[in-house]
């Protein structure tokens, strides 16, 4: 088990422990996290995942989907952004939530 960190808009932190290949999202929908939607299930097809990642330090490169998708999120795309179906839950990962999805 590893934490992860989750920041909600008005500063609240909350960490979580994950298994080894859980995705963020799969981590923040077992956990409760307020603000990840996940409309599509993980399949890279909605965007309402969206979240900022401190440091990309680790992560996969985004793709082509994933950086088509993040130009089409309710919050304004940022350095950072990610969708979190598309990143695995690291180990020290902090993820800040958007205000809205």
């Amino acid at each position: 088990m590893s934490p992860i960190t989750f920041v909600q808009p008005d500063g609240t932190e909350r960490i979580v422990n994950v298994e080894s290949g859980l995705s963020v999202m799969r981590t923040a929908l077992a956990n409760n996290i307020p603000g990840i939607v996940a409309e599509c299930g993980g399949n890279a097809m909605c965007a309402t995942c969206h979240v900022f990642v401190d440091s990309s330090q680790g992560l996969p490169t985004i793709g082509d989907e994933e950086d088509g998708l993040l130009d089409c999120t309710a919050t304004d795309r940022r350095t950072g952004s990610r969708l979190s179906c598309q990143i695995p839950a690291l180990p020290g990962l902090r993820i800040s939530v958007p205000e809205e999805q």
